[in-house]
């Protein structure tokens, strides 16, 4: 399986990220998913999985932050397009991002059950986003968690993909 996002320069296009405009955001947040292609998906797959990660974050914050947790994605998308974690142009239940956290708890589900854009602190971040494809569908409903998810996915992976998305800072 692959997967593709495009890059300018090397990093994720600022619409994606801290450096969107001011009509890109809500709240103050980037909101606007970037696009996935996706191929070479196993024929045996029923859904894919979608995870981006900061392990960058780490240092500041303490832990891996969550920017966009989805499931029950048809394996037949080709591509994820832009901002279809709001616009919901394809079918996916979303879980929870680290705004739904006790540290911040932001409480509008636009912000906490979609996706949020990177917004590095201190220095250039590498976001990782993975991409899984699944032998089922899983029993999720929207706004669960990260480990709820993988807990659910063990034992159900047939194929995954990683690409490393650098944000400036």
């Amino acid at each position: 399986m692959k997967i593709n996002t495009p890059l300018q320069n090397g990093f994720l296009p600022d619409k994606y990220t801290k450096h969107a405009q001011p009509d890109e955001m809500l709240d103050g947040h980037p909101v606007i998913s970037f696009p996935i292609k996706i191929s070479d998906v196993p024929s045996d797959a029923k859904s894919l999985v979608v995870m981006l990660l900061d392990d960058d974050s780490i240092p500041v914050c303490g832990f891996t932050y969550i920017h966009w947790v989805a499931a029950n994605i048809d394996p037949d998308v080709s591509e994820i397009p832009e901002n279809a974690s709001q616009d919901r142009s394809i079918n996916m239940t979303l879980g929870k991002n680290s705004l739904a956290g006790g540290l911040v708890n932001v409480t509008n589900p636009k912000l906490n059950q979609h996706y949020v854009g990177p917004t590095p602190p201190d220095k250039p971040h590498d976001y990782q986003l993975h991409v899984y494809a699944l032998d089922q569908k899983l029993n999720l409903s929207d706004g669960f968690w990260l480990n709820e998810l993988k807990q659910k996915m063990s034992g159900h992976i047939v194929a995954s993909a990683e690409q490393i998305l650098p944000v400036k800072n």
